[in-house]
């Protein structure tokens, strides 16, 4: 990267940073008025904090092989659906860990991705766990039980499972070396915007806005 480049570059992490931090550490579902089942896939794919933390888990997961990838989008949806409903049965935490935690999931998958952490199913699949339990308890936390939600939250976790499964098919077949250092290289990129998120946190509390 040349000298010129490094502004241009830290200023676009900046943008990226703003855009994917949270407005209110509140659950807020999108209304598209296409039904609630498409409300949900509407719901992930405008946000960044539950896309990119699945998109660079997906691109470990590839990495390490097809078992840990087929292991990890299996217990992805069923974490996120696990979180979802414990959430709209009532279950909440404060405010700014609500907001932080989109921060601590992309350093926590970027993090993996960048170092290529040697991993089996288990492993993988259990990171994948908890990524999805963490971002569907904060996408409906506060939001009341119904069947509309309930059709929401089955939508997220479809849409972040074929999300992570097109991640992964991304990098399962790559054997060149300077491939897999651009995917490890990306890796970084995404753990560096989680600490900025995470700064930004710190920083304003669970309001940025």
């Amino acid at each position: 990267m040349t000298i010129r480049s490094r502004p241009a570059a830290l200023g676009g992490l900046a943008v990226l940073g703003l855009l994917a931090a949270p407005g209110v550490a509140s659950a807020h579902l999108v209304v598209t008025g296409m039904g609630p089942l498409y409300d949900g896939v509407s719901h992930f794919g405008l946000s960044p904090e539950d896309i990119l933390p699945v998109v660079a888990l997906g691109l470990f997961a590839g990495l390490r092989g097809p078992p840990q990838t087929r292991a990890a989008a299996l217990t992805l949806p069923a974490g996120w659906l696990l979180g979802g409903l414990a959430g709209l049965a009532g279950l909440t935490a404060p405010a700014v860990i609500m907001a932080a935690s989109g921060a601590l999931m992309l350093i926590a998958s970027g993090g993996l991705l960048a170092a290529n952490l040697r991993a089996g199913p288990a492993a993988c699949a259990g990171a994948a766990g908890v990524i999805g339990l963490v971002c569907g308890l904060r996408d409906v936390s506060g939001v009341s039980f119904d069947a509309a939600h309930l059709a929401s939250l089955l939508g997220m976790g479809v849409a972040a499972m074929v999300a992570f499964i097109i991640a992964g098919s991304l990098t399962l077949p790559l054997q060149r070396i300077w491939m897999i250092v651009a995917a490890r290289v990306a890796g970084s990129w995404m753990a560096a915007l989680g600490l900025l998120l995470a700064g930004w946190v710190v920083r304003y509390g669970a309001r940025v806005g």
